[in-house]
């Protein structure tokens, strides 16, 4: 009887867990969707940039496409945005760090980017998916497709999202590795790098 009464014990505490278990989940994707619910819509990107230079007003043009050419369509770009601070943010769809941080690239592009060129590297991902994100959550620049990771290895990104700076003169200055949290973050690191080179 003793051990009958121990079995419906254990049976009744492995119910608990479970319903412990499945509300948690519950919570937790209440909490998700709710934040999914509460982003703001991104800046009017062309009341912010409307007074960028010609060589960035050039690479706003192109917001949200996905570029083709690799590492030496990347580079030829950088070399032409000499005399600009470039920041270029290394993404992709399926990175739920880099789905977090877009929000501060929107911002800190629609503030910065009248002087500062910003750029994406698109790296082991599919372009449905990328262009996927990129509909939910527009930046005012393009991202270099980067399937095989050979671009985003030449900087020696290990893992996602990273941030790439270069200097006014064209040069690779620092990499920053893991999403920027906040706005203030990113608008440090730029104040910090903008003004080499």
């Amino acid at each position: 009887m003793k051990r009958l009464r121990n079995i419906r014990c254990v049976k009744s505490m492995n119910r608990g867990a479970a319903r412990l278990v499945l509300a948690s989940v519950a919570v937790l994707l209440a909490v998700g969707c709710g934040r999914a619910a509460e982003s703001s819509p991104p800046p009017n990107y062309a009341k912010a940039l409307k007074d960028a230079p010609p060589s960035l007003a050039r690479i706003y043009s192109q917001g949200d496409e996905l570029l083709s050419g690799g590492k030496g369509a990347f580079e030829k770009r950088i070399r032409s945005l000499r005399g600009y601070p470039v920041v270029v943010n290394v993404w992709a769809s399926w990175c739920g760090p880099c789905i977090e941080e877009f929000p501060v690239f929107q911002k800190v592009s629609a503030h910065f980017g009248d002087h500062v060129a910003f750029m994406g590297i698109n790296t082991l991902d599919s372009e449905d998916g990328a262009s996927s994100l990129l509909d939910r959550t527009p930046v005012p620049y393009p991202s270099y497709i980067d399937p095989d990771g050979e671009l985003k290895g030449s900087f020696e990104v290990a893992g996602l999202p990273a941030t790439v700076f270069f200097d006014r003169s064209g040069e690779f200055i620092w990499r920053k590795l893991g999403p920027y949290q906040k706005e203030e973050e990113l608008e440090a690191d730029i104040e910090k790098f903008a003004s080499t080179g």
